[in-house]
Formats: structure tokens, sequence, C-alpha cells
């Protein structure tokens, strides 16, 4: 999603996760803006209250930390003195206390793992704790000299299960011809796909991950020689077999396919992740509403990259010396309208409709990219699974503003794949006429498509507006939430700003909708 105003505890950094994410935004006083605080950081102000020191805390001493006027917090074994910060958290005060005098490395990644937290609150660190971090990263394995072990040209093998799960742990090969390298993994899971598979190749460094439900396997080299830029992906669906296929730049015999980088022969959670990032070239860059653009961006040649349905990538830009990044749904270049056959993208190019705030710091800066500037872009994020649409027979969307973002792609999968399908409805909330996205788009398919309905609701309506005006509530809902039959198989997907998501969760509860029904896209 989401293109709600900035994330808590604003910009960026780490990794794999656990959901199509979310924020609570709340208002922030004048002179609280990221950008402010950037300013605070840079002031020389003592802003931890210890003249420059780094101590050692301990729990005890940690625990005495806990009120919002001396708030300390702990994140994989750093604590900050986040008491300056409360005011410029957009999550609000109240998020930041959760984890006030604790550990709050669990809930930091159950929220805002993608945050960089470094970079944001490095002038607020206090020291390491005394103790092991407790949310610390696990890797049930043994080491073996990387360096040294060889097996037929394979780089060792890194074991990060426990040896009951050895037969379902992922492995790979190589082989060469005189023009050609083939990387092969054998990932062991039937209904591989193309959006499971994520390779990137550049400057001689390979990196391929597979996405196995919550797990993740890495095959990362920094290789022998240099190859063309061009990849090819192959999948054996049915085996589960994957074919990298790199073009050798000079027709000569490797001896080894490379040497090992990062985490590299790794089966791990994919929350135990950092989120890897490749620079992509902004070609394009148009206007949707008076303050909404799709900017499209091209990925590197050596990027094999597929979206999922429902599923988020964030952004990252250095905006005044500190690194930012805010999570945004890729959408299609267009609405399709003939829904008959599946669509065929080309598998390089990524569209985002991203909503420009006059005080945003992170969309000015977007705005204000030329084309051909590149931005950074990361694998893909997020919860959903197209599995909870596939049976039903109701697809309701509740969107808010550029919360329409998620079901773009969502409307699209369903309208296409999903033959149980009977009807999709889109409950559009916005203020004004002016800002809704796609208004004339919808409507015709609403007229080409008799499964489709659109119904557009406005908080801030002109005179002349004719149809549905109010914010979401429980008797709109009531009004236009409702299955096509008695016992039709529905989902409702919901998405916008924090107090409206929240909110319409708990409207549809309460009319008697259970939790499996429901899916928020969040991030």
């Amino acid at each position: 999603m989401l293109n709600v105003p900035p994330p808590a505890f604003p910009a960026p950094s780490s990794q794999q996760r656990a959901a199509a994410g979310g924020r609570s935004k709340v208002p922030l006083k004048p002179g609280r803006s990221l950008m402010d605080w950037i300013r605070l950081t840079k002031s020389g102000k003592d802003l931890t209250g210890l003249k420059g020191r780094l101590i050692e805390v301990t729990e005890d001493e940690l625990a005495k930390h806990n009120k919002r006027e001396d708030c300390w917090i702990c994140i994989r074994g750093f604590v900050y003195n986040v008491t300056p910060y409360m005011e410029y958290h957009p999550g609000g005060e109240d998020e930041l206390m959760k984890a006030a005098g604790t550990d709050g490395t669990d809930l930091f990644d159950q929220v805002h793992r993608w945050v960089n937290y470094e970079s944001m609150l490095k002038e607020c660190l206090v020291g390491r704790m005394a103790v092991k971090p407790i949310a610390a990263p696990k890797e049930i394995s043994s080491t073996l000299s990387e360096g040294k072990k060889q097996l037929n040209g394979m780089l060792p093998e890194k074991k990060v299960l426990a040896s009951s799960a050895k037969d379902l742990t992922p492995s790979y090969d190589w082989f060469q011809t005189d023009s050609l390298i083939t990387v092969v993994i054998y990932t062991k899971q039937k209904d591989m796909n193309e959006e499971l598979v994520i390779v990137d190749c550049q400057d001689k460094r390979l990196r391929g991950e597979i996405i196995m439900d919550d797990y993740s396997y890495l095959v990362e080299v920094d290789l022998d020689h240099a190859v063309s830029e061009e990849v090819a992906v192959n999948i054996a669906e049915k085996i589960g077999k994957v074919e990298i296929i790199l073009k050798k730049k000079d027709n000569i015999h490797w001896k080894m396919l490379g040497q090992p980088w990062g985490c590299h022969n790794t089966f791990v959670k994919r929350t135990d992740r950092e989120l890897f990032y490749r620079k992509c070239k902004l070609v394009s860059k148009t206007e949707v509403t008076h303050d909404t653009k799709l900017f499209c961006f091209m990925l590197p040649k050596g990027t094999h990259l597929r979206i999922p349905t429902g599923q988020h990538v964030y952004l990252k830009q250095i905006i005044t010396g500190t690194e930012a990044v805010k999570p945004y749904t890729p959408v299609l270049p267009f609405l399709p309208l003939d829904f008959q056959e599946t669509s065929h993208h080309d598998g390089v190019h990524i569209y985002l409709m991203i909503k420009i705030y006059s005080c945003g710091l992170f969309t000015q800066a977007l705005d204000h990219l030329q084309i051909g500037d590149y931005v950074s872009v990361s694998n893909p994020e997020g919860n959903f699974k197209k599995s909870q649409v596939q049976a039903s027979e109701d697809l309701i969307l509740l969107a808010g503003g550029t919360g329409f973002t998620p079901m773009v792609k969502l409307l699209n999968f369903a309208l296409t794949e999903v033959s149980c399908l009977r009807t999709a409805k889109l409950i559009f909330f916005n203020k004004t006429e002016d800002d809704i996205l796609w208004r004339n788009e919808l409507e015709q398919l609403a007229l080409k498509d008799e499964r489709f309905e659109v119904q557009f609701i406005l908080s801030q309506p002109t005179k002349d507006w004719v149809g549905k005006q109010g914010k979401i509530s429980s008797s709109l809902l009531s009004e236009f939430v409702k299955r096509s039959r008695k016992d039709s198989k529905v989902l409702i997907c919901i998405c916008g700003p924090t107090p409206f998501t929240e909110q319409g969760v708990q409207y549809l509860k309460n009319l008697g909708y259970s939790q499996e029904e429901i899916h928020a896209f969040t991030a």
C-alpha cells in the first residue's frame, strides 16, 4: 500500500517480513515533521542526556526509563533514548510507549521491520545492552570454512535448519558450457512460480532468492568471472527446479562458480533476512489527479522480479544525508477492461501511484525526480496470499484515497482468474470528486463487466454531488457490504489511512463478518 502519509518510526531499513504492513499515523504538531527531526539531529544538541558518552545498559537500568519524559528502548541489543523523538513520531507517543523500558525488538519487527532506526535514531544512541539481545538473529547451523571446501565446484553447504528438516532444505548446483553458466536450485517444493524467484546480477555479484511460504533460500556469490547484464530464469513449476542462466563475457572455462557472499546458501525465515534493494530508473511520470501521479520505474537488466498481487515494495532515498523509506503497492499501467484472458506484463517495469503531499519530505523528493534518475526499490513484502481470494464468490474492496492501490491488481486477478467469482464490489471513499483515482476507468469497467460494481462516497462533496456522502461508518457498510447469497463465500479487503482501516475492520466484525473473511492491507 499504501500510499498513506509518512511511516511510523520514519525512515527506513531492514527487512523481510511478516505483513502487508501498516502504520498508525497521528497528526503531528507544527515543527515536528521528518525534516524538523533531521534538523534537530544535526544541530549538535545532546539528545541522549549523556554528553556524548556510550554506556553499557543492564536490564534493570533499562526498566527505569519507562516514562514519556524519560523513555529508553532496546532494539537488537542497542539502547536508544527516544524521549526527544516522541513528538516527531508519526505513529504517536503511545506506539513508542508500548516498548518503553524494555527490549522492543519483537514489537519493532511486527510493525516497522523496514525502518532504518540506526540512521533515524543515531543521535539518540545510549549504548549496548549488557546482555545478549533476546531477539538476536538465529542461525541454527554449523559454520565450516567456506573458502576452502568445494564439491564439484560448488560452494559448501550451510545448514540453518535442524537436521530433521534436512530433506526439505533447498540445495543448488551449477554447470557450464562454452558460453553459459547455469545455476540450478532444487527447491524441493511443487508449484514453484516466477513470483517466488528473485534474481539480481550486477557487477559480478549474483543473488538469487527463492520464497517458500515464510522462509527463503538464498544463493549469493561473487562470480569467478564477468557475465553479461542479461539474466534468464527457467522454472520447472511441477518439480520445483529453478535455473538461473548467465552468459559468459569471455568463453573461458570456470574452475568454480565464485566466492560465497553474505548469507549464501542459507534457508531461514524471511523476517530474518535483510531487505534487498536494487536501483531502478524512472522512465515516466504522468498525472492521475491534481495531487497524484503514476510513476514508472524500470528494473535493471540483470534483475528478475515479479511483485505478487497484494504485496508492496519500499522506495529508499537519501534526503539531506538521512536514509528515508516508504512503502508503496505497485499497480498496473492502466485498468484493463477485458478480463477474458490473463494479462501478460513485461516484467521490466514497476508502476506506482503516489500522492504528492505538499509538506511531505519523501513525496516531494520523488516528485522532483527527473526522467532517468534512480531510486532504490526493495524486494516485495506482504502477507496477502492469492489463495485468500481464489475460493471467494464475493469480493468486496473498501478503499480510502490511495488505499485504492492494492485493489488494482487484486481486481485484475479476481476478474481474470477466479472462476467461482460472482461479484466484485469497490466502495471507494474520498474527500472530493477531484480526488477519485481512475474514476472513468472504474465506471467503464462497471459497464463492461457485469460482475463488477463501484460505489463512490465523498466526505467533502460539492453541492452538485448526487452520490453518497459521508465517512466510513457502520450504517454505510451495512448498506453496501452484502453477500450475493446467504451462504456465499466472501472476502472483504480494506486499505486506507490507519483510522479508516481500524474503524472499518471493527464495523465489519460488528456486522458479523469473521476475521477470516477480512483482510486489512497495511505497511
